[in-house]
């Protein structure tokens, strides 16, 4: 991966339209905690990434660096919670990318938006697509993560387009006074909070695949500050312009942002612009789960080669090159966690809870990465 391939990964890791939707329910406050996130999370995480990146370029990110500072036990713990937070993870992003895919026809399938077997046979599909891609090597993976770059981006320029033309035309959906500015502390929102904090996650993945970066030394620390700043403003930008184009009360996390852009559209009177913006949600979504899959894939491979998990883990597809077990083994379990995520519950039951998981397991490795 060069430059331009990195920033891309970057964007499509970093920033998910789903946390936009989920900020926005919040109100204007999450403006704030997007700032208070991106000081006390993402740049503490982006000098360590790029300082423990420069010094250890090898294969295995972080697993790597906290094997190497604290021993064996320490680097594998890194590495399973890391690898396990992603089993949830990826469900939660696919239910987000089903949802908002029913707005690419129209409105003819919207009542599909509390079917579990809709969900779960849409997830399944995407992560076999995904999964197929990396399996092929970077050299094809890339490019789906770089069409979710685009994505990523896309839709949230169109949303802010036409959230621009509503305000100017009919006014705020939303009021955006002092007073609801001041983020609540009560522990409910503290543990919201925690979820935006988070959503800034994903800068040291790259480092998994310190040897497919091409000059890691000097493409690692320029990629990664272009692409935070992109990052940041998209996430700012995007809950703003949610909370123009509906009231905080009528946003929902999962169709949020196609639940705007439909309403902002008919507003002022544009006309199919919900499906292209759906089909680009989409993309940027698969191609996040995508990146991640590579990414991630690595970890049980790198365990593999240290005796930690089977030797099988640390096989390499004879044609592409790629950890093919590693990736078909966390596939496969991304798919079961589709399953187990819908059972006794509803679709939106089943978004919240695994939603939860990722971000409980997500916090550990994190501790050892600063440490």
């Amino acid at each position: 991966m060069g430059f331009r391939d990195l920033v891309l990964f970057f964007v499509v890791t970093g920033v998910s339209l789903r946390w936009i939707a989920t900020a926005a329910s919040a109100g204007p406050s999450a403006i704030v905690i997007w700032l208070v996130a991106w000081v006390g999370f993402f740049l503490p995480l982006a000098f360590t990434v790029v300082e423990l990146g420069s010094r250890h370029p090898d294969t295995g990110g972080i697993y790597t660096w906290a094997k190497i500072a604290f021993g064996d036990f320490g680097g594998f713990m890194t590495g399973w919670t890391y690898w396990a937070s992603n089993l949830p993870y990826f469900p939660s992003v696919l239910y987000f990318t089903a949802s908002n895919a029913l707005y690419i026809f129209g409105t003819r399938y919207l009542d599909l938006s509390t079917s579990p077997t809709y969900y779960i046979l849409f997830s399944v599909a995407a992560m076999v697509l995904a999964t197929g891609v990396n399996i092929v090597g970077l050299g094809v993976g890339k490019w789906l993560h770089n069409l979710g770059g685009i994505g990523t981006w896309a839709p949230v320029g169109i949303l802010l387009v036409i959230a621009g033309i509503a305000w100017a035309r009919f006014g705020s959906a939303t009021a955006f006074t002092a007073s609801a500015m001041v983020p609540s502390t009560h522990l409910k929102d503290l543990i919201f909070f925690a979820a935006l904090i988070f959503a800034f996650g994903g800068s040291e993945a790259a480092s998994f695949m310190g040897d497919e970066i091409r000059n890691p030394r000097q493409t690692l620390p320029r990629a990664l500050l272009l692409a935070g700043t992109l990052v940041t403003l998209a996430y700012i930008a995007g809950t703003a312009a949610v909370l123009i184009a509906l009231p905080q009360r009528e946003v929902t996390g999962l169709a949020g942002i196609m639940e705007a852009i439909t309403r902002s559209a008919d507003r002022i009177g544009v006309i199919g612009i919900a499906p292209i913006v759906a089909l680009l949600v989409a993309l940027s979504n698969i191609g996040a789960v995508g990146a991640w899959l590579a990414a991630t894939a690595r970890l049980p491979f790198v365990a593999g080669l240290d005796h930690y998990l089977p030797r099988a883990f640390a096989r390499m597809h004879p044609r592409w090159g790629t950890p093919w077990v590693a990736l078909l083994t966390q596939a496969g379990l991304g798919v079961i966690f589709i399953f187990l995520g819908q059972a006794g519950t509803s679709v939106k039951g089943a978004y919240d809870v695994m939603v939860s998981m990722g971000i409980i397991a997500y916090e550990i490795p994190y501790l050892f990465t600063f440490a």
